[in-house]
């Protein structure tokens, strides 16, 4: 829903807002915020909202330390969670300089970017998610423990998934939120969860990302338990995956997807071929983590640069859908991206296979998980560890195209600190 800055400050003076949220996220896909009073509230639309730049991870140095915040009017929501009477709102924030212009690393406006590209070639993107995610017990003092929740499997019913009535809880939440999960189910680990989102427009759709988690976490720590994201939190099982469902339609509103209209499955297959020719180059964005290429090649999360209808071992599949509900499912994400970054690298790959008109190679039909070694010997691979990874994005230019070299090397230095040092 659009809101005008008028709309939105009446309304937080007759809806008994004492406090608002100005959120945002850092450079890795945390999400930060600051709490203002309501009267601080019309000067950060106007002029923004001063925070030290140099305290949040892969941002400003302490020279130029100082970026606005700038709320997004569209964002408003009301935190169901906080109380009634005193509400606490929260708004989605796009990062300027000081002087107003655009901050180089926001990685909200390099969607948008992203998403103004698209449009001048004649399409809208929408995004779709499908989050993993374990509810692990807490001990007595409320710290996490490594115990799942239960120890259901895939489609499990009460009461040996035990997460139904926290799904539930969670889904009313979002709801509440203005948000539209499609459907929810006990995943393949114990303890372990998914949420499915129907499609929406891609920036609301990153926005949307962030405000799920955050609902998660918070509905678990009320419940007594703790919300894992983690690409790999238990040895020798599931990892928690992010499948992003990706659907291109023309100004039009034609999805390039169904297939009764050859010139627009040609589109189709060049938008994959895009993705998957750039796939290494954007894997650190896709899988941030040293324990995300742990997940990757195990219970159904690819390895290989492949494509197929249906088959759920590989890169990219096209689910079985009818009319403007197909799709490509891209599968190698896992939670813990920034998903600004991560959409536009997507889209962006996309569309350069639009341009390029580049080719989609032949599907690969067959059981990806159970396979002998000369059977996929010709096959190309995802990189294997974070540090390759590393290196194709280092080296790319394409990703220097999308985000910037300043960016990139923010990005690398922050993932190496964290998980290389």
């Amino acid at each position: 829903m659009s809101y005008t800055v008028e709309e939105v400050l009446e309304f937080v003076e007759e809806n008994d807002v004492k406090f608002i949220r100005l959120a945002f996220c850092d450079l890795m896909g945390r999400m930060k915020n600051i709490s203002i009073v309501p009267e601080e509230l019309p000067y950060a639309f106007e002029y923004g909202y001063s925070f030290d730049g140099f305290s949040i991870r892969g941002f400003s140095d302490i020279v130029h330390s100082d970026l606005l915040l700038k709320p997004d009017a569209d964002t408003l929501s009301v935190l169901p969670w906080r109380p009634q009477q005193g509400r606490v709102v929260r708004f989605y924030c796009d990062v300027a300089n000081a002087d107003g212009t655009p901050f180089v690393s926001d990685g909200r406006n390099i969607l948008k970017n992203s998403l103004a590209h698209a449009k001048d070639m004649g399409y809208t993107v929408e995004i779709g998610e499908e989050c993993e995610f374990y509810l692990f017990k807490q001990d007595e003092e409320g710290t996490p423990t490594d115990i799942p929740l239960d120890d259901g499997c895939y489609f499990d019913v009460a009461p040996a998934d035990k997460g139904e009535n926290i799904r539930r809880e969670i889904i009313l939440t979002l709801e509440e939120m203005g948000i539209k999960p499609e459907s929810s189910h006990h995943e393949q680990g114990p303890g372990q969860n998914e949420i499915v989102f129907r499609s929406d427009e891609a920036l609301k759709s990153a926005d949307n990302l962030l405000t799920f988690k955050n609902v998660v976490r918070a509905v678990a720590m009320r419940n007594g338990l703790d919300a894992s994201f983690l690409p790999k939190p238990i040895h020798n099982k599931s990892g928690n995956g992010l499948h992003v469902n990706i659907s291109l339609s023309t100004l039009e509103g034609d999805n390039i997807f169904r297939e009764e209209v050859p010139e627009q499955t040609l589109i189709s297959e060049h938008f994959m071929a895009g993705i998957m020719n750039r796939i290494k180059e954007i894997t650190l964005f896709l899988n941030t983590r040293n324990d995300s290429y742990k997940r990757l090649g195990e219970f159904e999360a690819p390895q290989y640069i492949t494509w197929s209808r249906e088959n759920r071992a590989q890169l990219i599949r096209i689910p079985t859908a009818i009319g403007n509900r197909k799709r490509c499912e891209l599968r190698s994400p896992d939670p813990c991206i920034n998903p600004y970054l991560a959409y536009s690298l997507i889209i962006e790959a996309g569309l350069s296979g639009i341009l390029n008109n580049e080719a989609l190679p032949k599907p690969v039909n067959i059981d990806l998980c159970n396979v002998k070694a000369e059977d996929v010997k010709e096959l190309e691979t995802l990189p294997k560890t974070l540090e390759e990874a590393i290196g194709y994005a280092k080296e790319s230019s394409f990703v220097k195209s999308i985000i910037g070299e300043e960016t990139l090397e923010n990005f690398i230095r922050e993932t190496e600190k964290e998980f290389l040092s």
